[in-house]
């Protein structure tokens, strides 16, 4: 035993000298121990993981090292540095720490990369052209009904988690739009497996990535962890076959042609018009050989996830600050009064470009509370950060939170400033990227913008959110997304007539 161990350390030293870097040990960071580093750093609870690298990052102005064993770091959260990760397509690999939801999205649009991210980004594009999205208002206005109905049956209650509402809004525009497939009752009980699954992914991977031992596959697949993993597995994928699988019976029953769906944005089916989904282009691109079945599933995967669960996180957010700023909500009501007479007129998307203090509010929460509060990139080749080099091989971490905070781009960078953004910008072109920036920004952001416009108006047209839950009692935890600690609760009264009028 005494020998094996020997060896084994023989071994880790070896590495160790074979991967080291001196121009990696010259950026700054927090010191390790040797041959872990900062492995065990980081073995904590994931809200004081989260505040953790918030100290990091006010330590580090510009930029830190961090090194988990044989995994080198860079963190970086200030914008020369960021435009030069993301700019181009010189450093468009999903760094390694994305490996850990690789069994969910696998080989989708958000985790692929060279070619084969190329043609799936091409090949996609079309389902968010401006006719598309034009053709998704009425779903999502429906959808937002059925959202005011929910709301109805709070009004009595002194607060209300907003969580389960706005999840079941944001789900059911998803499936309905991008999959174009609703939700039936059996579905809509389902989903909420689904749902608790994704964070339970979620908190599976950041609990993995806290824990070097288990970053080889073949040990984490042999832990609780990993043996749990599986079970969410196979309830994400059951929900995804059913959501393709109703989609693709549609289109066996009314006989769908291939001109017919790349030709024009809607056509007729039996005297109606049907739209054009994202998951009609997929389906119709398996047919044509330019994908298989386990691409289209990939894909539908990445876009449920990503079209649900970042437009939620951004509308709580939204509601929690607006209860928390009246006048807010006040400017958001003339503002649409000056555009429509009465608030009872229907919203046109020619509406929804005017109504810019409401996409201000927005942006401005999307700015203190971005969706996706981190994202990675592989370095791959060596990349210059101010006075340090960065060597191939390291993994490149941006911290988005931390950027949309900083002191030297935003006056008052914690405070809730919509009018902000009714002025040119004076902040770095870089230092404010909800929708991260660069080829690989998002593809669905123009969809975002508009769903959450559209489920905002329906909401303060009928209500008005009072504050329960203020930005001082929330508490963020670590994930691959922004997630809270505890509910966010608001309480909502109706908006009389008198009131608006």
């Amino acid at each position: 035993m005494l020998w094996f161990l020997l060896v084994l350390l023989f071994i880790l030293c070896f590495f160790e000298r074979l991967l080291s870097s001196k121009t990696f040990e010259s950026i700054p960071g927090p010191k390790g121990l040797y041959l872990l580093h900062n492995a065990l750093d980081f073995t904590m609870a994931p809200a004081k993981l989260f505040y953790h690298f918030r100290g990091l990052s006010n330590t580090y102005k510009r930029l830190y090292k961090l090194r988990l064993g044989p995994v080198k770091v860079i963190i970086v959260h200030h914008p020369e540095d960021v435009e030069a990760v993301i700019q181009g397509t010189k450093y468009n690999s999903k760094g390694y720490l994305y490996s850990f939801i690789e069994p969910w999205l696998k080989d989708g649009l958000l985790l692929s990369k060279g070619k084969k991210w190329h043609i799936r980004r091409k090949m996609m594009t079309p389902a968010f052209h401006f006719n598309i999205l034009n053709n998704f208002k009425p779903v999502i206005e429906r959808n937002a009904e059925s959202l005011l109905k929910d709301i109805q049956n709070e009004i009595s209650k002194p607060e209300t988690d907003i969580s389960p509402l706005i999840n079941n809004f944001a789900l059911n525009s998803i499936c309905e739009t991008a999959m174009g497939t609703a939700l039936d009752k059996e579905s809509n009980s389902f989903s909420k497996k689904y749902k608790e699954s994704i964070y339970k992914l979620g908190q599976y991977a950041v609990y993995r990535a806290q824990r070097i031992w288990m970053y080889p596959d073949f040990i984490f697949n042999l832990t609780r962890i990993g043996r749990k993993q599986k079970e969410i597995l196979k309830i994400l994928t059951s929900f995804r076959r059913k959501v393709v699988e109703k989609r693709r019976e549609y289109g066996i029953k009314l006989q769908i042609e291939q001109d017919q769906i790349l030709d024009d944005d809607s056509y007729n089916v039996e005297g109606g018009k049907r739209r054009m989904v994202l998951l009609d282009i997929l389906l119709q691109a398996e047919k044509d050989g330019f994908i298989d079945d386990k691409g289209v599933g990939e894909e539908v995967d990445t876009f449920m996830f990503g079209g649900h669960d970042t437009t939620s996180i951004a509308l709580k957010f939204t509601l929690m600050l607006l209860a928390n700023h009246q006048e807010a909500q006040d400017k958001i009501i003339e503002e649409y009064k000056s555009i429509l007479n009465s608030m009872s007129c229907p919203v046109t998307i020619g509406d929804l470009s005017q109504m810019k203090y409401l996409e201000c509010c927005i942006k401005e929460s999307l700015r203190l509370y971005p969706p996706l509060p981190t994202i990675t990139r592989n370095i791959d080749q060596t990349l210059k950060l101010g006075n340090y080099e960065v060597p191939s091989g390291t993994e490149c971490v941006i911290l988005i939170y931390d950027l949309h905070r900083r002191t030297d781009q935003f006056d008052e960078p914690l405070e809730f400033r919509p009018e902000r953004f009714q002025k040119e910008p004076t902040w770095h072109p870089y230092a404010y990227i909800p929708f991260s920036a660069g080829p690989r920004n998002c593809i669905g952001q123009k969809f975002a913008m508009m769903e959450l416009k559209l489920a905002l108006l329906s909401i303060l047209r009928r209500f008005r959110i009072l504050p329960v839950t203020t930005p001082r009692d929330i508490i963020l935890i670590t994930d691959y997304v922004l997630r809270v600690k505890q509910p966010i609760y608001v309480k909502f009264e109706e908006r009389f007539p008198e009131n608006v009028q």
